[in-house]
């Protein structure tokens, strides 16, 4: 008879396994001896019930067969039907928040918190935590999410989780903190996650592709579009490289802005079109509807307005169709940019009203929100209408700043300029168009 000794991997936490052992030995009539039969030694069984030494996986299973019960619940105090159906639920309301179903995946992830809770499972918990967290950014409540990410940080940081599963965790913490405009510290979270999954050994090409897709549009909000285009051509290598058809949909999708920020309008184009036709095949009708949403804005940009509307009012269907609010908002608010281009400021000025309040309390939209503000701003202003227009456009700059956008907020301050020469207010408007002057040049293109 040998005694095991303890290893690296595969371990089983002591906290309970001791008393269930010694509690199903004493039931079954066992003494020590006994259980330990010719493969252990009766020291070792009782270092095992007084929490001594840290069984193995295989040690466990052995165990559990002596005593005639299921391993799980030998490891856990939770069997594996009661697992198998917790980890049913996680997978129902995971499911729920892919389509868009938050209000469901939040009750859903609500009601098996209990049931997670009670199993003393730190993968389960961890899954659990990140899930919610993931469904609450989805509703626009980043922050509750951070609570949850920065509670599944601490347990991801446990020896039984690998750098793969603390790099997604750090990937979340920095999707919050892009959607709360924290754009540098998303950035260093991203960077962070980036190296522990490319040094982890393990395979996890989606999570890199993922975490490189962030990373560009954090930097297109810092107006580094080389960094950005470098980023979102890794992201479109790893995903090709895998196979997986939504995640090269989605690096298109993000190639696409890209090469519109930079000018290139016919590639950007050219990408979107390749995103549409794989969210087609896929029966993404969400992500259909975002990308008709660029493709309006692009054909505006080719000077094709028939066309960009065409593109807008589709977007808001598939919006509205989907239950995308935030969609159908900058759908509205892009048929607004176009009927002012058009010249139709009473139009304009309808869809920029309509896309603000959708948009209503939504502070993960910040930008979207001082977007409208601005079209709505320059529909009021073309209308005769100065005062209301200089709220809008005041309204605009206070959202850019919580956006933490100078590019944005410059363009706020060309609009106030604009209204100041309206009001004959010369000096006023040489001020801001100044301001928007230098704010632009400290700006790395």
């Amino acid at each position: 008879m040998t005694d095991v000794v303890t290893r690296t991997t595969q371990h089983v936490p002591v906290s309970g396994l001791g008393d269930r052992v010694r509690s199903l030995r004493l039931s079954a009539g066992l003494t020590q001896t006994q259980l330990a039969g010719d493969r252990f030694s009766k020291e070792y069984v009782s270092q095992i019930e007084r929490g001594k030494t840290r069984p193995t996986r295989e040690t466990i299973e052995w165990l559990a067969a002596r005593l005639a019960v299921d391993p799980e619940f030998l490891a856990s105090g939770v069997s594996a039907d009661r697992r198998a159906r917790i980890e049913a639920a996680l997978a129902r309301a995971e499911a729920l928040t892919v389509a868009n179903e938050v209000d469901d995946a939040l009750s859903a992830f609500e009601a098996v918190r209990p049931d997670v809770g009670s199993t003393g499972s730190a993968e389960l918990e961890l899954r659990a935590l990140v899930g919610h967290a993931r469904a609450l950014v989805r509703s626009g409540d980043a922050r509750s999410a951070l609570d949850l990410l920065h509670a599944a940080r601490d347990i991801a940081e446990g020896s039984g989780f690998s750098d793969v599963d603390r790099a997604d965790v750090l990937f979340r913490l920095g999707i919050c903190r892009y959607t709360l405009s924290s754009v540098a510290t998303a950035v260093s979270l991203f960077d962070e996650a980036l190296a522990l999954a490319e040094g982890a050994g393990l395979p996890c090409d989606l999570l890199r592709a993922d975490i490189l897709q962030w990373r560009s549009r954090c930097r297109r909000r810092q107006r580094d579009f080389e960094a950005a285009r470098e980023d979102v051509g890794r992201a479109l290598e790893l995903s090709r490289a895998a196979g997986d058809r939504r995640m090269q949909a989605n690096s298109f999708f993000q190639a696409s802005l890209v090469a519109e920020r930079m000018g290139h309008l016919v590639l950007s184009r050219n990408y979107a079109q390749q995103a549409r036709a794989l969210y087609t095949e896929l029966d993404d009708e969400q992500n259909v509807g975002r990308l008709l949403l660029n493709l309006g804005g692009l054909h505006l940009l080719l000077g094709k307005p028939d066309e960009a509307i065409e593109h807008l009012t589709q977007s808001f269907a598939l919006s509205v169709e989907t239950g995308s609010q935030p969609e159908a908002a900058q759908a509205v608010s892009g048929l607004a940019t176009v009927y002012l281009r058009l010249g139709d400021y009473g139009t304009a000025e309808e869809n920029a009203r309509k896309a603000l309040e959708l948009l209503e309390g939504r502070e993960d939209f910040l930008g979207e929100i001082g977007q409208c503000q601005l079209t709505l701003g320059e529909a009021l202003m073309e209308q005769g209408l100065l005062d209301e227009a200089e709220e809008c456009f005041r309204a605009a700059d206070g959202a850019f700043e919580q956006y933490a956008s100078v590019g944005h907020r410059a363009g706020a301050w060309v609009a106030l300029g604009d209204l100041a020469a309206r009001r004959g207010d010369d000096r006023e408007a040489a001020r801001h168009y100044r301001n928007a002057a230098e704010a632009l040049r400290d700006i790395r293109f």
